[in-house]
């Protein structure tokens, strides 16, 4: 039900405000109504929801086979706060929720030494409830008309709220754990489209851990841990704006 709300909140604008979008008139901020752009303002405020695609990027310490990750479609949802540095830089605090699920599948040569291999020793499901605090400077063009194209990049933080990183059991017993704290750099585009009661901005964001994030297992030669160098979070996100 998530995605489809997000789906259809962005059909409902795009076909409402299609009309505004090509109109060949300049929508400018209207005092007396209240409405429009409000570029020229050094803070401005909006917020954002959007879907998200989420993996983990492998190192490994010996050459076996590869950890498949399954991918679910995750949800995130924030708010904006904005700085105006002049006509085309602008820095962005978005601070968000972030639900997203992944699904690891080992193979079965990571447990030739096991007595006994259980299907359930081969797959590890890792829920993710990231508080996301990004850092963005986004680098506009001239605005043409009723559009604005830009790109934007910078640095972020998450606090993993399902990471498990406390807790005594390990793989072992099924749990698989992950660091609380983790941190990214991210990168993306997108374009401002100016409405007559609000900017709507739809933007593709690729995110990429900088930081380990794996919990090794208390056996050194645990199948699902020992043979990981690292294991850090990438990710792509599609957010809609609003402001």
């Amino acid at each position: 039900m998530k995605y489809f709300f997000a789906i259809l909140s962005f059909l409902f604008v795009v076909n409402t405000s299609q009309a505004q979008l090509f109109k060949r008139e300049k929508v400018t901020y209207d005092a007396n109504q209240g409405r429009g752009t409000t570029d020229n303002n050094l803070l401005r405020w909006g917020y954002y929801l959007g879907l998200s695609s989420y993996d983990f990027n492998f190192d490994y310490n010996e050459d076996l086979h590869d950890i498949y990750v399954a991918r679910s479609p995750g949800f995130n949802v924030g708010l904006i706060g904005n700085l105006r540095i002049n006509k085309f830089l602008d820095l962005r605090l978005e601070p968000g929720l972030i639900i997203t699920t992944r699904e690891l599948n080992y193979n079965e040569s990571y447990f030739v030494n096991e007595p006994e291999l259980r299907n359930s020793y081969l797959v590890r499901e890792v829920k993710s409830t990231y508080i996301h605090v990004p850092l963005l400077l986004k680098v506009s063009t001239k605005r043409i008309n009723n559009f604005k194209p830009f790109i934007v990049g910078g640095f972020s933080t998450a606090l993993n709220l399902s990471s498990n990183e406390d807790n005594p059991e390990d793989n072992r017993s099924g749990q698989f754990r992950t660091t609380k704290n983790a941190l990214f750099y991210e990168l993306g585009f997108g374009i401002d489209f100016y409405l007559y009661n609000f900017k709507f901005t739809p933007s593709v964001r690729g995110v990429f851990g900088i930081n380990d994030e794996l919990i090794r297992d208390e056996d050194p030669n645990s199948p699902w841990t020992s043979n990981v160098a690292s294991m850090k979070t990438r990710g792509l996100f599609v957010n809609f704006t609003f402001q």
